[in-house]
């Protein structure tokens, strides 16, 4: 489920970004050349984490940035941004966050599969430390291959 979204063009790996901002700028990126949403899901995203959304932090230093369908979700895809030194969600020291995922669901039901697999793969310890420890996308997406495995 999860490398049918994420593969070479959507695993990105940065240094010394500037801030959450710049960060959720990244990791849409990719959704966003490719035409899954548009800038209005960016802006929505932003505004949301600016009023308070630190609820997209997981844990553990990763945090899973998502708007509304609605807000301009053409189709849906996933995205993944690695960075180094980690950046504060909402500029908040409770939230250092190193590993973004930008999430764009068409529907509820894409939703809910995305968020499944995305939750199966984080829950596991070992497998969660291996992919908070890729440093390419070869790195990622062999951990990302084995949680589809699984």
């Amino acid at each position: 489920m999860l490398t049918e979204h994420l593969n070479e063009a959507t695993l990105l790996f940065e240094t010394n970004i500037a801030g959450w901002r710049d960060a959720i700028e990244d990791v849409a990126a990719p959704l966003l050349a490719s035409g899954a949403i548009s800038r209005r899901y960016v802006e929505a995203m932003l505004e949301s984490i600016a009023a308070g959304g630190t609820y997209i932090d997981l844990g553990f230093g990763i945090a899973l940035a998502h708007a509304r369908p609605e807000n301009g979700v053409n189709r849906t895809g996933l995205s993944a941004l690695w960075v180094q030194p980690e950046v504060l969600l909402n500029d908040e020291p409770a939230h250092p966050i190193s590993l973004f995922f930008c999430l764009a669901a068409a529907d509820s039901s894409s939703h809910l599969a995305a968020l499944a697999a995305l939750g199966k793969l984080l829950s596991d310890d070992a497998t969660r430390e291996s992919l908070l420890a890729a440093r390419t996308p070869a790195e990622a997406l062999a951990v990302l291959k084995t949680g589809d495995e699984e």
